[in-house]
């Protein structure tokens, strides 16, 4: 096997790797954004006082802007999954061609 096909074995696994982190990090965000949806639902139901975990302690929050606040991070945690998704598709398209071409290399090379 030559130097190049090499290294486009080491770019697969490399590939692989980063896919891996990608889609553990966007499960990671999935899970804060069904947490934040869930929270902005008990919002809409609670009419009385509201509280806010800071730290370890709770602490009573204006409805309005806990719910300003939790809209804000739905829309960052929703705008990091597309960018995580769109990361994902682009890895796998390099690896897609990457692996056809090792592959074509693999198969010259046993002529």
């Amino acid at each position: 096997m030559d130097k190049e096909t090499e290294e486009k074995i080491t770019q697969l696994q490399i590939f692989e790797q980063n896919m891996q982190a990608s889609i553990i990090q966007k499960q990671n965000f999935q899970a804060h954004l069904i947490e934040v949806e869930n929270a902005l639902k008990e919002l809409e139901k609670n009419k009385k006082e509201v509280y806010k975990i800071t730290g370890n302690i709770m602490v009573l929050a204006d409805k309005i802007e806990l719910k300003k606040e939790l809209e804000e991070k739905k829309e960052t945690t929703t705008l990091r999954i597309k960018k995580l998704e769109k990361q994902e598709r682009e890895l796998q398209e390099k690896a897609s061609k990457t692996q056809k071409e090792v592959m074509q290399t693999l198969q010259q090379q046993k002529k």
